[in-house]
């Protein structure tokens, strides 16, 4: 396993508290649904990777830290019929609720802490989508290593085999994330990025890669 990463404020639950609290009022008073975490263009190339992928639009799909329901509610806009949204700040499963009610009321939206619930408890999904709680839980403070591995351990736990787990990250490379994941996963594709170079190397803002549960899992 890589280094880890400085601890910060953003891998605490209290920090996504009162975030979340701020963007129900912001919600409530002005119709702003809140932040994409990574941006919309970071976010509509996955989404979109996915709706390419030709799985029957009743697979079972889990969001993995759904804070304002933004990928669940354009992945209902474009057919997909079974999600689940989960996140362990109470404050971003109710902005959730709040902004999708009415438009996408199939989705199911559910407080849940990946690390320290059981996740038996959801069932198992076809597709399981990361974007940025893997790295939350990075710099969490407290035993960040010993809950990545639990986090991974989950995942696995979660997918059906030949299930698909789609993280998205901007803090782990794509070599970063091959470590720490094929040992229990298959590498399946990386989803392309913008790329910036500097210093004579090429690199990218963030990282998306496509993961497939083992059939021997």
């Amino acid at each position: 396993m890589d280094e880890e990463l400085d601890s910060s404020e953003l891998g605490t639950q209290k920090y996504w508290q009162e975030t979340y609290i701020k963007e129900i009022h912001n919600y409530e008073d002005h119709g702003d649904p809140g932040d994409v975490w990574f941006g919309e263009d970071s976010a509509i190339r996955v989404i979109n990777w996915i709706c390419d992928l030709g799985i029957d639009k009743n697979t079972a799909i889990v969001d993995l830290g759904c804070g304002n329901g933004y990928t669940l509610s354009e992945l209902a806009r474009n057919g997909f019929t079974n999600l689940l949204g989960i996140d362990y700040c109470e404050e971003a499963v109710t902005l959730a609720e709040k902004v999708n009610k009415n438009e996408f009321p199939i989705i199911k939206f559910k407080v849940f802490d990946i690390i320290n619930n059981d996740v038996v408890t959801l069932g198992k999904f076809g597709l399981v989508h990361d974007k940025g709680t893997y790295d939350a839980i990075s710099l969490n403070p407290d035993n960040p290593r010993e809950h990545r591995q639990k986090y991974i351990e989950q995942v696995v736990e979660m997918l059906q085999d030949n299930g698909i787990f789609v993280i998205t990250s901007c803090n782990w490379t794509e070599s970063e994330l091959l470590k720490h994941f094929q040992e229990k996963l298959k590498l399946k594709c990386v989803i392309p990025t913008p790329q910036f170079k500097f210093g004579g190397k090429v690199g990218s803002v963030v990282s998306s890669m496509v993961f497939e549960k083992n059939v021997f899992e």
